[in-house]
């Protein structure tokens, strides 16, 4: 019995994905467990691996292609099986490399006899994509989609997908200019019309331009990140840190790590750690507010976002209990999930579960900015640069270090006194690093 092989939900916040690779050709035999394509999605790219023994039947879908959770993307069986009705269960599943291959039953088809009326021959049409049951037209889930998005009418289309089904490359010409309406019958006696050819697209005003396809990376941000701004009720409290003893302490401790062969310890990794230890301190702060369980979550664990920069957007790995985790060790742990990120090597466990984040661009000359919360987090602070400054210490103007931080809070969770407390003690612990080893 064929077996439909669907798009898995591969991440919390995932509502489709689309089909980077195909590893595995048609045809191929293949067992439970076998990793057949490679999928992005809005976090990583994937593994896609297959849960029965058989044979790839058919690859619905091509690569490059969209695929909403529970779609079609492939067909395992037994060889030679009739994968039809499969097919038709999932309204013609994907648009991709597979619905290509129909065209070549129809050189085979035997020819329509001639009207025996006489008239002028007229090169044939292909005929519109005939209606399913109650007028419906034939069209993929996708196809239809787009066609709604652009206010394309489905019924003037002509399919090439599988039983004349409108696919994504249809509606694609469509929208390109490339395809028009279906031609209207010519009577016998009527000399065919001429064919007019589609206009040109019209060039951009603003010029020549780049069309980049917007990744489900970057879809999954702008969609948390807008509903985080317009709903959660953001404030933001900024701090100036004195880091003078934090570079000096910085230097010591990597000294001390490089004679054991640790790896060095950043600024970065400095705040994270002051922040671990201080959200113990600040539970209010370490927090989430649960609408739909009507509830404010506050989390016993420390588990520290830390915001990467890929080149779909950005990401947050979580540092598990960071607030009992070494400097150096912190450290390790922080580049390598740095790393897995920008290899798209995450997977679920490595990004769930934060209760706390950070966002640095200190690193790039940013002085100070403020960051969007990440949900359901009540809590984000954004690092600026550290800074040489001239301060007054005992009277008297002397070179100084210092850094800005800024702590966006959700005001349905903290208040303004809780989230002041919070940075109060994230500055003492930084201005004062030996601290944070008792």
């Amino acid at each position: 019995m064929a077996i439909a092989v669907e798009m898995p939900k591969m991440s919390d916040t995932m509502e489709e994905g689309v089909l980077a690779a195909w590893l595995v050709e048609e045809g191929t035999s293949v067992s439970a467990g076998d990793v057949v394509a490679q999928v992005e999605t809005d976090k990583a790219t994937m593994d896609l691996e297959v849960y029965d023994d058989g044979v790839l039947l058919k690859r619905v879908i091509g690569e490059g292609d969209a695929v909403p959770i529970g779609g079609l993307i492939a067909i395992l069986g037994q060889e030679g099986e009739d994968v039809s009705a499969i097919l038709a269960k999932y309204d013609g599943g994907g648009d991709g490399a597979a619905s290509e291959a129909t065209p070549a039953a129809s050189e085979s088809a035997p020819a329509v006899a001639e009207a025996a009326a006489p008239a002028p021959a007229v090169a044939e049409q292909a005929a519109p994509a005939p209606p399913e049951d109650g007028g419906r037209v034939k069209a993929s889930p996708l196809a239809r989609k787009m066609a709604t998005e652009q206010g394309i009418d489905l019924t003037r289309l002509t399919g090439s997908g599988p039983e004349g089904r409108i696919i994504k490359r249809d509606v694609e010409a469509a929208i390109g200019g490339a395809v028009q309406p279906a031609p209207q019958p010519v009577a016998p006696a009527e000399t065919p019309r001429p064919v007019v050819e589609p206009l040109a697209p019209i060039a951009a005003p603003g010029g020549a331009y780049e069309s980049v396809r917007i990744s489900q990376m970057r879809k999954t941000i702008a969609r948390r990140l807008a509903e985080s701004k317009f709903t959660n009720p953001h404030f933001y409290l900024t701090a100036d840190i004195d880091m003078s003893e934090a570079v000096s302490f910085r230097a010591k401790l990597n000294e001390k790590a490089e004679a054991r062969d640790l790896g060095k310890v950043s600024f970065n990794d400095l705040v994270t750690k002051a922040c671990a230890l201080a959200l113990r301190q600040h539970p209010w702060v370490n927090a989430s507010w649960m609408e739909a369980e009507g509830e404010i979550r506050l989390h016993k664990d420390v588990h520290m976002a830390i915001a990467v920069s890929v080149d779909e957007g950005l990401i947050t790995p979580v540092i598990r209990h960071a607030d009992r985790k070494g400097l150096t060790e912190l450290a390790s742990e922080t580049r390598e999930l740095a790393a897995k990120a920008r290899n798209r090597e995450l997977q679920p466990e490595d990004w769930s579960g934060s209760t706390f984040s950070t966002s640095n661009l200190g690193m790039f000359g940013i002085d100070e900015f403020t960051a969007i919360i990440n949900p359901p987090n009540a809590c984000i602070l954004a690092i600026g640069s550290i800074r040489d400054v001239p301060v007054v210490k005992d009277g008297v103007v002397v070179p100084g270090k210092q850094m800005k931080v800024t702590l966006s809070c959700d005001h349905r969770v903290v208040d303004g006194v809780a989230g002041a407390e919070f940075l109060k003690t994230v500055r003492g612990y930084l201005e004062d690093p030996v601290t944070m080893l008792l």
